[in-house]
């Protein structure tokens, strides 16, 4: 079977319609889920329950980072990020006579 990553020059990573950090946070959250049910396997959990955390939990991770790239697309979620780390208004305690009169030059 052959999987093809790359498009071509200058196009983004892709695979089966993930785009670039999401193909990222998928195989990262796959790592983690597997790294976690094996945690619980040998914590003595039950069989069962780690097959149903670990179908859960993947599904879950599968479902969650498509919709992301459906609705934030190539770069959406690294503007999401930006737009968060933006001040949502800016503070100023001058008094308003103050702002809109004219400092003097000094000669």
């Amino acid at each position: 079977m052959d999987y093809p990553i790359n498009k071509g020059i200058g196009k983004p990573a892709e695979f089966k319609g993930l785009k670039s950090q999401y193909l990222f946070i998928f195989a990262g959250g796959l790592l983690a889920v597997f790294v976690v049910f094996v945690v619980m396997y040998m914590a003595g959990i039950g069989q069962w329950v780690c097959i149903g955390f670990g179908v859960s939990a993947a599904s879950v991770l599968v479902w969650l980072t498509f919709s992301l790239n459906a609705k934030y697309g190539e770069h959406g979620l690294m503007k999401v990020q930006a737009r968060r780390s933006h001040p949502k208004y800016l503070i100023n305690r001058r008094a308003i006579q103050r702002l809109f009169t004219r400092k003097k030059k000094n000669a």
